[in-house]
């Protein structure tokens, strides 16, 4: 069979649609979204039944699965589905079903309750469907309506600003399909079917296993972790979070050698968002030699039919693969540990340092991953070269190396401060996935560092601040004016210091940078003719040369985009952080800045534009006008 692969397919859930790719092959089928992310794996063994839909502008293929699950891909085209309905029947035995879909606007029709789905038809054609699964609780208002509430799935939000959340069904006391009588009426007939087919019912609030306590670094605090049979809860003193499993991409069990604690990442796509910040990545941290002893919390029944082949009902070990092993049951997501890498003290990482934090890169077997913060998954896939830099300048010699990783996507990611006798072990992992190394057998200095790690380390050089000083240097401001600004003040650009702001956002206001030609130029030779030592100080040495005053006259310079947003938000911070420093209040607001949308930081860019072109207008009248009193000042008197 040929792979059949389809571009711009969009798979539909509650929080909106994702758009990706899809594979079609004899074991199956794969999604991927676009830009990598969330995949969704189904093998042709669990196929239950497939349906097709003609929708608008396209056809939408239903898949439904042994676990209850069903996915909806939309953006086939007609010719797509003729060639796709020969490849189900020949590969999978399985023919698909033609549904219709209701345009005619009426809300009055029948259910059909369908394994896990609810379909609302209309005239025998489908008007929506609903998951059980996303039910979390139905009440009878009434005697005729049946109210249904939705888990609250604090990942929806990360793409859709809607969500459904609640549905009301009345159902008259003259239908046939749910027939009642005078002590229990039919909407309380359709009510209980709902509450028996669905996983989360009436009293069905109640956690399959509570882990009490447990340290979460991102986002930040101590939660109670709830698994539940169809979303994971976390419960802080101050944040509470609900995510459904179809959210959770993958689980990364992750040990630190020789440390009391064991790290237990939970990817989600979408990620879930806390205020403007968004969390791809929950970072747990389980006290590794802490044992959990437990019998899940559900019915003999439900456990026979769903849970018994993938779930003992019974666990006791240590609390992190208990947790592992439960929530990979529940959830059906993959679990990731360390493959072959070690580092130099037989650990699964290497410590290193990214945006200032310290933290350790973990090498897995197709991805790198950093950790602590921030949460950095990197896979192999993505990357278009990596490079090993030596840390230090002028040729000194170095406790230390950085290893530099680029995407595909020309973003880049600098690992610091990496101990240099991890560069054999962490070069023969690169070098062995088949990752691209730039500088692969360099020995000029600054560019490779295999040709350092075995001499003699000068410990009177800091390498970290000489890489700050060599940084410092190579970097062009072109709007510094040298001698005209001694106090740190913006660039004249508004969109540049919005750039420099993005990449930092340590410090709200830049520091005073020479610029290339500067930094290039040689110092100029000393003059034959020495000075007589008393034109200096006393002791012989040289006057410093006085600053150039600045002319109080001057316009004011321009504002950057991300000045005008510290303003509005300083004072509100401060409030809300009493006692924070200078220091750590740039860092806040700069965190902030990188991770707001170009729509949240469209006003402020607007007044930068705005100020910058104020600026110019009033430095050319400002320069016209000092031009036009040093002509004058030149102009001889008159007799």
């Amino acid at each position: 069979m040929t792979d059949h692969v389809f571009n711009s397919i969009s798979l539909g859930g509650r929080g909106g649609t994702n758009p990706g790719q899809i594979k079609i092959f004899a074991g199956g089928i794969v999604w991927k979204k676009q830009g990598g992310g969330k995949v969704v794996e189904i093998d042709k063994t669990d196929l239950l039944g497939l349906t097709w839909m003609k929708v608008p502008r396209s056809n939408q293929l239903g898949v439904r699965t042994k676990d209850g699950l069903y996915h909806k891909f939309t953006g086939f085209r007609d010719q797509d589905v003729t060639t796709l309905n020969t490849l189900f029947q020949s590969n999978y035995g399985k023919t698909p079903e033609e549904k219709q879909l209701s345009v005619s606007g009426k809300n009055w029709g029948d259910v059909d309750l369908n394994g896990n789905m609810l379909t609302f038809l209309v005239g025998n054609k489908q008007a929506f469907e609903i998951s059980l699964a996303d039910i979390a609780q139905t009440q009878l208002q009434g005697k005729n309506d049946v109210m249904m509430e939705f888990h609250v799935d604090d990942t929806t939000g990360a793409n859709e600003k809607d969500s459904l959340m609640e549905i009301s069904f009345h159902i008259p006391n003259s239908n046939t399909q749910f027939v009642g009588d005078e002590n229990r009426p039919s909407a309380q007939v359709f009510r209980d079917k709902i509450v028996s087919m669905a996983d989360v019912g009436a009293g069905g609030e109640e956690a399959v296993v509570t882990f009490d306590g447990i340290a979460i670094l991102t986002p930040r605090g101590r939660y109670t972790i709830e698994l539940h049979l169809s979303f994971l809860r976390l419960q802080g003193q101050a944040n509470d979070f609900k995510i459904q499993y179809s959210s959770v991409v993958r689980v990364f069990w992750l040990p630190k050698s020789n440390q009391p604690h064991t790290f237990v990442v939970v990817t989600l796509d979408p990620p879930i968002r806390k205020g403007q910040t968004l969390y791809p990545h929950i970072v747990m941290q389980f006290e590794t030699d802490i044992v959990k002893d437990t019998t899940l919390s559900m019915s003999d029944e439900l456990y026979n039919l769903k849970y018994k082949e993938r779930l003992p009902l019974t666990h006791k070990g240590l609390a992190h693969e208990v947790f592992i092993t439960i929530l990979r049951g529940l959830s059906g997501a993959k679990v990731t540990k360390p493959g072959t890498f070690r580092s130099d003290q037989d650990g699964y990482a290497v410590k290193s340092s990214l945006k200032a934090e310290d933290g350790v890169l973990y090498p897995l077997e197709k991805s790198f991953f950093f950790l602590p913060k921030p949460p950095t998954l990197i896979l192999h896939e993505e990357i278009d070269f990596v490079e090993f830099e030596r840390h230090g300048a002028g040729g000194s010699n170095m406790h230390y190396f950085d290893l530099l990783v680029r995407l595909k996507t020309e973003q880049e990611h600098l690992f610091r401060n990496i101990q240099r006798n991890e560069y054999h072990k962490l070069f023969e992992y690169v070098n062995h996935k088949g990752l691209k190394i730039m500088n692969l057998g360099s020995d000029k200095a600054g560019v490779g560092v295999a040709s350092v790690l075995n001499e003699h380390v000068d410990d009177s050089v800091d390498p970290h601040l000489e890489r700050i000083k060599n940084a410092i240097s190579d970097e062009e401001d072109e709007d510094f004016i040298a001698d005209k600004d001694d106090e740190g003040s913006p660039s004249d650009s508004g969109e540049e210091d919005s750039d420099a702001s993005e990449s930092g956002g340590e410090k709200e206001v830049p520091a005073k940078k020479k610029s290339k030609k500067e930094a290039a130029a040689p110092k100029a030779p000393a003059p034959s003719n020495k000075k007589k030592a008393n034109d200096g100080d006393d002791d012989g040495s040289k006057k410093k040369k006085p600053k150039k005053k600045k002319d109080p006259n001057a316009p004011k310079r321009a504002m950057s985009a991300f000045m005008f947003f510290s303003q509005t938000e300083r004072d509100n911070m401060k409030k809300s952080n009493p006692g924070i420093s200078f220091t750590e209040l740039g860092k806040v607001l700069g965190e902030r800045w990188n991770k707001m949308t170009g729509e949240e930081k469209s006003p402020y860019e607007a007044k930068a534009r705005a100020d910058k072109k104020r600026y110019s207008e009033e430095i050319s009248e400002y320069n016209n006008s000092k031009n036009n009193a040093d002509a004058s000042a030149s102009v001889p008197p008159t007799a």
